[in-house]
């Protein structure tokens, strides 16, 4: 999965001002519904919105061919988890952010819900920047493999608290994560739901892999990520035993990965892949 987005946490945005005066947050939802485009930002006087309408869930030959390299390569990592789209996967993104925010995580406040919207809150407050970690990481690039690696390891410190709290993300991408202001890291987009199709192992070693994969080329282009090794094996370590075996042998997959060079003429996509793999391999081999 190709970690491209970035600007804000979605776009694109509508900047609507309202008068100063309390929000009836279904009478805002209603007259928002049939909005341009399905997610738009709307700027308040004393907060700022998300709507998010319902859309098209994933091709079908999307999850064809996910199922094809699946079974080609034995990674159930790989197993695609549906996303129908419509009322279903805005109901499943209703109820995993309130799922998440009753265990203390830090996702956007849903407000209110009708069958084919919902308006939630934006995760940072008025004036305050919250960026993805994406783009907090790659910002931090310039000032060196410290800045890199504080920012890197708090990514990776609250997708272990996701999963010491019997949760899983749907895309634990660093473009999914948002860094508030109060130095809490956040959470986004929950059309679906891997823990109701794969096994939970999967699903642990499936977040350790998106995360790798999405910020082992920032790791690299800092210049830490022999450090990153040490601290991404430590992480590995504290999952489960099942987990770490399923994350291993998709790693042993993976292995002609590492005869790419660390080559720009390849293109960011190699690098990506090639930098993921370096630090995938860092773990130690589970014990049986």
């Amino acid at each position: 999965m190709s970690d491209t987005k970035n600007s804000d946490h979605f776009s694109p945005q509508a900047n609507t001002t309202l008068a100063d005066k309390a929000i009836n947050y279904e009478v805002f939802l209603k007259g928002h519904e049939q909005q341009a485009h399905n997610i738009m930002r709307y700027e308040l006087p004393h907060e700022t919105l998300w709507v998010k309408r319902a859309a098209q869930g994933n091709p079908a030959l999307n999850y064809q061919l996910l199922r094809w390299l699946a079974r080609l390569f034995s990674a159930p990592v790989l197993q695609p988890v549906p996303n129908p789209g419509g009322a279903q996967s805005l109901a499943t993104e209703v109820r995993r952010l309130r799922s998440f925010e009753a265990l203390g995580l830090r996702v956007p406040q849903v407000l209110a819900v009708s069958q084919t919207a919902f308006v939630m809150r934006h995760l940072g407050r008025p004036g305050e920047d919250s960026p993805s970690l994406t783009n907090a990481i790659e910002s931090a690039i310039p000032e060196g493999a410290q800045a890199v690696l504080a920012l890197w390891q708090q990514g990776l410190d609250a997708l272990a608290q996701v999963h010491a709290k019997g949760e899983v993300l749907s895309q634990a991408v660093a473009r999914n994560m948002v860094c508030c202001a109060d130095g809490v890291i956040g959470f986004i987009d929950f059309e679906d739901d891997p823990a109701a199709h794969l096994p939970r192992a999967v699903c642990l070693a499936r977040d350790a892999l998106n995360y790798a994969q999405s910020t082992a080329l920032f790791v690299l282009e800092s210049g830490g990520m022999t450090q990153a090794q040490t601290q991404w094996a430590a992480f590995v370590k504290a999952m489960p035993a099942d987990a770490q075996e399923v994350l291993a042998a998709t790693v042993r997959k993976l292995a002609w990965v590492r005869f790419l060079p660390l080559s720009r003429r390849l293109g960011r996509d190699a690098l990506r892949v090639r930098a993921a793999y370096d630090l995938l391999a860092a773990a130690p081999q589970p014990q049986h």
